[in-house]
């Protein structure tokens, strides 16, 4: 048995290897449809960041072994492949590893725009944000379900967030992952300038969770619903406002085979509107999901 994880480990590790090699130097790939988020031209698939922090919204030992692949030097191969691929923007929250990956693969040549995920009361690395120029900044989704769920924050808290990003010279966005309230921000008339939407309602309250499986949950886990895209689309068609739908892929629920996938994509594209984008979080330790997605991008989109 252990000879046998051994070997697994070893051709994980090469791998991994052979597309980080892959990436570098590549001819550059046919270009990505784009949309315009403010001044800013993005392509309609987004490298998402999930992956990079280890937040994989599964297990815990995927969680940990994200965080050891993802390597400076991995996170900035990952950018450089991404934009070889006509991905122009990543989406992440700031850390350390982003920061220096990000610098890392400016370093390199690369010229990818950056849309930072932060909390109202993340005030602690706001300057180490404003130093790598992203192209906006989005208040967490999971926060704004509980500033609207339980009143902590308050919503109030979230609009003056917004707010503080706009004097800080970008675009201020807000990640939700409950459609109901995205009409409800719309009628308050926040001055948010886009929202991130995700396709997945994974906040429910406990009453929720009652209400659809009759219990709720173990522990740390999330409702993945059946019919929570179809939900969140017609509330994203409803706006004006460009919406960056992610969780198209269900955090690997749904990428059981290519075909599953493939319809993944093809539903989000055809259900958001044409000026809005999807992000996608991507981890190329056995595939290299970023040309596949890429791909699937430039089918659908």
């Amino acid at each position: 048995m252990a000879i046998c994880r051994r070997s697994f480990l070893a051709g994980v590790a090469g791998s991994a290897a052979a597309l980080e090699i892959a990436g570098r130097g590549a001819t550059p790939a046919i270009p990505l449809p784009s949309v315009k988020l403010g001044k800013a031209t993005i392509s309609r698939l987004i490298l998402g960041g999930n992956p990079i922090g280890g937040f994989s919204h599964a297990t815990s030992k995927l969680d940990e072994l994200m965080r050891r692949y993802f390597t400076v030097e991995r996170t900035a191969d990952l950018l450089l492949h991404a934009e070889e691929q006509a991905i122009t923007t990543f989406q992440s929250h700031y850390s350390p590893l982003v920061r220096d990956s990000l610098n890392l693969a400016r370093e390199r040549g690369s010229n990818i725009q950056w849309i930072c995920l932060s909390f109202a009361d993340d005030k602690e690395y706001i300057k180490d944000v404003i130093a790598l120029k992203p192209i906006a900044i989005a208040h967490h989704g999971t926060r704004t379900d509980f500033a609207f769920h339980y009143g902590t924050p308050t919503p109030d808290v979230i609009r003056d967030y917004m707010k503080r990003v706009h004097d800080l010279g970008v675009l201020a966005g807000i990640s939700l992952h409950c459609p109901r309230y995205l009409p409800r921000i719309e009628d308050l008339g926040w001055e948010n300038d886009f929202y991130m939407t995700s396709l997945y309602y994974i906040t429910r309250t406990p009453a929720e969770l009652k209400q659809i499986y009759g219990d709720t949950l173990v522990q740390r886990d999330e409702p993945f619903a059946h019919g929570d895209p179809a939900r969140m689309c017609e509330q994203i068609r409803a706006t004006k406002k460009p919406c960056l739908a992610f969780k198209l892929l269900a955090a690997g629920r749904v990428c059981w085979s290519r075909q599953s996938i493939d319809a993944a994509f093809q539903f989000a594209y055809q259900n958001i509107k044409p000026g809005d984008a999807a992000i996608v979080g991507m981890f190329p330790i056995l595939t290299d999901e970023v040309r596949e997605n890429a791909s699937l991008a430039r089918k659908y989109a």
